[in-house]
């Protein structure tokens, strides 16, 4: 999954944790834990999302999307909090949130909303299919399909390495910018989990009658037609 998103989370150690969880699933996360924050980082920079949660010490949620409004007027926003009450709940989609998520909350959920918020935003192709060769890659059910008969249903974190691959098919990527993008971040076991997926695209693509994934030694690995 794909996106820049702006969490802004007063509570370090859930904010850190919701973090990681984003930026493991794909997308590209920075957090601030107040709305000051918020608002010096709109200023320098652009995003997909902001997840706001509603009570920030200083200025509230709802304060602070009225002031980067000004900033940055189509950013789209979530609020992420613990209230529940009806009349927070009204105000803050009356400011004209893509969603409100009470806490405590499912991190698969939260990922999967925004995922919903990001494609309708961009307009995303719901069928939206990758191809290379022999290999097909349907976005919508996540499956992979090689030549007329094999046919596999992926994991989340399959279909995210595949589509990186096959989008930049004959180009050579680093390992570090794979890592970067699936997990985001790039060290030592996060690198040893990624041979192991590497191992299974490769004895996939056996079945393949013209596309091979090729170690570019000491740099990364390239998608490209068989010899």
């Amino acid at each position: 999954m794909n996106g820049k998103l702006l969490l802004i989370e007063d509570d370090q150690d859930l904010g850190q944790e919701v973090k990681n969880y984003l930026n493991a699933v794909g997308f590209t996360t920075k957090l601030v834990p107040s709305a000051f924050g918020a608002t010096e980082s709109c200023k320098e920079e652009e995003f997909d999302l902001l997840i706001v949660d509603v009570q920030l010490p200083g200025m509230d949620g709802f304060e602070l999307i009225e002031v980067v409004r000004k900033i940055r007027p189509t950013t789209a926003f979530l609020f992420l909090t613990a209230r529940n009450q009806r009349q927070s709940r009204l105000r803050g989609l009356k400011l004209g949130a893509a969603d409100y998520i009470t806490k405590p909350f499912d991190a698969e959920e939260l990922v999967w909303r925004i995922h919903n918020i990001l494609k309708r935003n961009n307009g995303e192709i719901v069928h939206q299919k990758l191809g290379f060769g022999d290999v097909m890659l349907d976005c919508n059910t996540m499956r992979l399909t090689i030549g007329k008969q094999k046919e596999y249903k992926l994991t989340t974190r399959e279909f995210e390495l595949w589509k990186f691959l096959l989008a930049q098919e004959n180009k050579v990527l680093k390992r570090s910018d794979i890592l970067l993008h699936i997990w985001g971040k790039d060290d030592y076991f996060l690198g040893r989990s990624l041979d192991v997926f590497i191992s299974r695209i490769r004895k996939i693509l056996r079945f393949s009658g013209n596309v091979e994934l090729e170690t570019v030694f000491k740099v990364g690995f390239i998608m490209k037609e068989k010899k």
